[in-house]
C-alpha cells in the first residue's frame, strides 16, 4: 500500500483546471485520483497514465481518438468520459466520479451470489456494453473492477477507449490485459470484437456465482493458457444444486470459438432477461454465500489499491475506479502461447522468472523443487525430442481379421452406391426434382390444380385474397410465382379470388355536409353530385337524402350522391303604401307573410284615409310566416282657417302658406290697391294643403 499522503500530484493542479484530492487507486495503466473541476465546480475521477504510455506518441494519438469515440456514448449504465488532455508532465483522462465502490468490492465481501443476485448485477453492465456495441465500441477489459457501484444502486461500467489504446500501443504483438478475464482470441494477440467482452463478462458470471474465477494460478501465463485451452467449468461443480441453464449461460458466453458466443451485448441482454423469467423464485434464490462464511479467492489478487473494500462495504467506502484484481501483465507474442512451447519466458519485461506449462493449465506449485534453468537452445531440443515422442506410435494395430474387413468395406461401399442412387434419383426425377409453376393466372381452382399436377406437384394449399380484376373463385396467382423453379415435393399455393373488397355505406342523412364527406371517404366511398334545395324544416347544409341507401355494399370509391338543405326558401317583402288595409292584408297572406297594423295612424296629405302609409320592413326577404307592420292613414291635418281680408296680398299669401294651405289669387280690377277684398273659405278648418282663394282690388 502507498501512502496517499506522500503522492506529489495531491493538492496541485493539472491543467490548470483539475485540483488533485486524493489518490483512489493505482494499476497497471494509470492512477486514478479524486479531483475538483474547478471551471465546472463538480468532482471527478482523474486517471493519469504512467509516465511509459504517457510519453509514447503514437499510443497517445490512438488513445485521443478512442477517447472521443467513447465520449460520444451516453448511457446510464457506461461511465461518462468528460474530457482528455496532453501536458508538458502528464497525459489523462476525465471521467464522472462514482461515488460508491466497485463489483470487486461486492465479490470480496460477499463471495457467491444467487442466480437473481448475480443476474441483477450483471444485467445493467450487459446493458451498457449493448449500447457500446451498437456505436462500433468494444471494450475488451471487462472484468469487476471496471464495474462501479454507486451509492444510489446505480451500476455503471467503465474504462471505455482505454483498454483498446493500450492494447494497439506496440507493434511487437503483446497484449495488456488483465489475464483472469481475458478472452481466447485477445489471449492469442488477435483484434478481438464485441464477443470479447462477452467472454470476460461470462468469466464474471461464473465469479458472481461461486465467488472464485474458475482459472487460477500462480503466474499469469498459466491463467492465459487455461483460457486458451481449457472449458470453463459448470458454476454447479463449486456450488451445487445451481439451475442447469446458469452452468448453460457461462458455457455459452465462455465458448473457444467466438462464433459460439451470443453476436453482441444486446444477444445476451436479451437472452438474460429471458431466463430471469423462466427461472422460478426459488432457483433464483438458490445458493449465495451467507456473511462471514467467505470462501478464499486465489492468490492473483496483488492488484496495488488506495482503499480496500473492509468485511461490509461502508456507506462512506473509498470509490475505486477500475482497480484490478490482477496486475495489468504482458504477454508475449501470440505464436508463443501454445503447448508446444513448454519452456519460456513470459511474463513483464525485465521478469526473469520462467513459467513451465505443462499437460494442465493450473500452475503446478508447492512441490519445494525448481527445474534448473535451460537455454534457448536446451528448451528448443527438448522441446522437438518431446514433439518426436509423442509422434511414434506406442501400440502397432494391425488388421485382426482381413476377411472381415474386406467384407465391411463391400458393404459399405454398395450402401454408399445405394445412398447416392437413391439421392440421385430422389433429386433428378423424383419429389426433389426441379420443376417450373405454370402460369394458372384466371383459371378456376379445378384447372390449376390439374395443371400443376401435370408439372409434378402435389402440395396445393390454397388461400383466398380479395382482387378487384379477378372474378371470385377464380385464381389470382401462385406462391411461389409462375415462371419459378422448386422441388416438387414442396407446395405451391393457389391464391383464389374473393372479389373485389366490399364497403358498406354510411347513413350519412342528418349530418352536417363536411362530416357525410369524412364518412363516406373513410369508408372507401366517394363523394358523387351534391345538390341543394330549400326546406322548411332542415337548417342549411345539413343532408336531406343520400343515394344509394345506406346498407348497401359496393367497390371502393364507389360515389354517393348527397342532396343537402339550403334551408326554408326567401320571400321578397311586396310593396304595399297607398293599398287598402285589406288589399294588404290579403297581399302578404298570399305570400305566406303575416300582417300586422300599427296602433297608431298618421296624417297623410297624399294617401287617403285607412290605407297603408308606410310598412316594416319595406323591402329585401323575409322566411314563411315572418311579420310586416302596415301603418294606416288617418287623411291629412285639419287646420282653422284665418282670415285674411283687408291685409296686403303678399302678407295674407304667406300668413296662409306657413300654415300649410296653398294659396290661389284673384285680382279684381286689376288690382291695383294689392288688398285682399274677399277669401274663400274665409274661417272654419279646411284640411292642411287645400287651396284658399284671395280676391285682391
Amino acid at each position: 500500500m502507498q501512502d496517499p499522503a506522500a503522492d506529489p500530484l495531491i493538492g496541485s493542479t493539472v491543467d490548470e483546471r483539475y485540483l488533485v484530492l486524493s489518490k483512489v487507486a493505482h494499476g497497471g495503466m494509470s492512477t486514478v485520483y479524486l479531483a475538483k473541476d474547478l471551471r465546472l465546480h463538480r468532482n471527478i475521477a482523474l486517471k493519469i497514465l504512467h509516465p511509459h504510455l504517457a510519453t509514447d506518441a503514437a499510443f497517445i494519438a490512438r488513445l485521443q481518438r478512442e477517447a472521443q469515440s467513447a465520449a460520444s456514448l451516453s448511457h446510464p449504465h457506461v461511465v461518462q468520459i468528460h474530457d482528455h488532455g496532453v501536458g508538458p508532465q502528464h497525459a489523462y483522462l476525465v471521467f464522472e466520479f462514482i461515488d460508491g465502490y466497485t463489483l470487486r468490492d461486492v465479490i470480496n465481501q460477499r463471495g457467491a451470489l444467487s442466480p437473481r443476485q448475480a443476474l441483477e448485477l450483471l444485467d445493467p453492465v450487459v446493458e451498457g456494453l449493448a449500447a457500446a456495441h451498437n456505436a462500433s465500441l468494444v471494450h475488451r477489459d471487462v472484468k469487476p473492477e471496471n464495474v462501479l457501484i454507486s451509492r444510489q444502486g446505480w451500476v455503471k461500467i467503465g474504462d471505455f477507449g482505454l483498454s483498446r489504446a493500450v492494447t494497439t500501443n506496440t507493434n511487437t504483438g503483446t497484449l495488456l490485459g488483465t489475464v483472469g478475464y481475458i478472452a481466447p482470441e485477445l489471449a492469442q494477440g488477435h483484434n478481438g470484437d464485441a464477443r470479447s467482452d462477452i467472454y470476460s463478462a461470462g468469466i464474471m458470471l461464473y465469479e458472481l456465482l461461486t465467488g472464485v474465477q474458475p482459472f487460477r494460478g500462480t503466474v499469469p501465463v498459466a491463467v492465459v493458457m487455461a483460457h486458451i485451452q481449457d472449458d470453463v467449468p459448470a458454476p454447479s461443480l463449486a456450488i451445487a444444486g445451481l439451475p442447469p441453464v446458469m452452468d448453460e449461460l457461462v458455457r455459452y458466453m465462455t465458448e473457444k470459438d467466438p462464433d459460439h458466443r451470443p453476436a453482441n451485448g444486446a444477444a445476451l441482454l436479451e437472452d438474460l432477461r429471458h431466463i430471469r423469467q423462466t427461472l422460478t423464485p426459488a432457483e433464483l434464490d438458490f445458493g449465495g454465500t451467507p456473511l462471514g462464511q467467505r470462501p478464499v479467492v486465489g492468490s492473483n489478487a496483488n492488484t496495488e489499491a488506495i482503499s480496500q473494500a473492509t468485511s461490509a462495504i461502508p456507506n462512506d467506502a473509498t470509490s475505486v475506479i477500475a482497480a484490478p484484481n490482477f496486475p495489468t501483465s504482458v504477454l508475449p507474442p501470440s505464436s508463443r502461447l501454445y503447448t508446444e512451447d513448454s519452456r519460456t519466458d513470459m511474463y513483464d519485461a525485465g521478469n526473469t522468472s520462467a513459467a513451465h506449462i505443462g499437460a494442465s493449465s493450473y500452475a503446478q506449485a508447492g512441490d519445494g523443487t525448481s527445474a534448473p534453468a535451460l537455454s534457448k537452445r536446451q528448451a528448443s531440443a527438448d522441446a522437438k525430442a518431446r514433439a518426436k515422442a509423442a509422434a511414434t506410435p506406442q501400440i502397432v494395430l494391425g488388421p485382426k481379421n482381413p476377411r472381415r474387413r474386406a467384407l465391411l468395406w463391400s458393404l459399405l461401399v454398395v450402401l454408399l452406391f445405394v445412398v447416392v442412387a437413391v439421392a440421385g434419383w430422389f433429386l433428378a426425377l423424383g419429389p426433389g426434382a426441379l420443376s417450373t409453376v405454370p402460369d394458372v393466372h384466371n383459371k378456376t381452382v379445378a384447372q390449376a390444380q390439374e395443371l400443376l399436377q401435370a408439372q409434378g406437384f402435389e402440395l396445393l394449399p390454397t388461400s383466398n385474397v380479395f382482387d378487384e380484376k379477378v372474378a371470385a373463385g377464380f385464381v389470382v396467382a401462385t406462391d411461389p410465382g409462375a415462371g419459378e423453379s422448386i422441388r416438387k415435393f414442396q407446395s405451391v399455393t393457389l391464391k383464389v379470388s374473393a372479389g373485389p373488397v366490399l364497403y358498406k355505406v354510411p347513413a350519412v342523412t342528418g349530418q352536417a355536409l363536411d362530416a357525410a364527406q369524412k364518412l363516406l371517404t373513410d369508408g372507401q366511398l366517394a363523394v358523387g353530385t351534391v345538390t341543394e334545395t330549400f326546406d322548411e324544416k332542415v337548417p342549411a347544409g345539413v343532408v336531406l337524402s343520400q343515394d344509394p341507401a345506406t346498407g348497401k355494399e359496393f367497390r371502393a370509391n364507389t360515389k354517393v350522391n348527397l342532396v343537402v338543405s339550403k334551408g326554408p326558401e326567401p320571400i321578397p317583402v311586396p310593396a304595399l303604401a297607398g293599398k287598402t288595409e285589406a288589399d294588404a292584408v290579403a297581399a302578404l297572406k298570399a305570400v305566406g307573410l303575416v300582417a300586422a297594423i300599427a296602433p297608431e295612424r298618421v296624417n297623410s296629405l297624399t294617401v287617403r284615409t285607412g290605407s297603408v302609409v308606410s310598412q316594416s320592413p319595406d323591402a329585401g326577404n323575409l322566411k314563411a310566416g315572418d311579420t310586416v307592420t302596415l301603418t294606416l292613414s288617418k287623411g291629412p291635418r285639419m287646420i282653422t282657417v284665418p282670415n285674411q281680408v283687408g291685409k296686403q296680398v303678399d302678407a295674407a299669401t304667406k300668413a296662409l302658406e306657413d300654415l300649410g294651405f296653398k294659396v290661389s289669387v284673384e285680382k279684381l280690377l286689376g288690382g291695383f290697391f294689392g288688398t285682399v277684398r274677399f277669401q274663400t273659405p274665409d274661417g272654419g278648418q279646411a284640411p292642411e294643403g287645400s287651396t284658399i282663394v284671395l280676391q285682391v282690388i
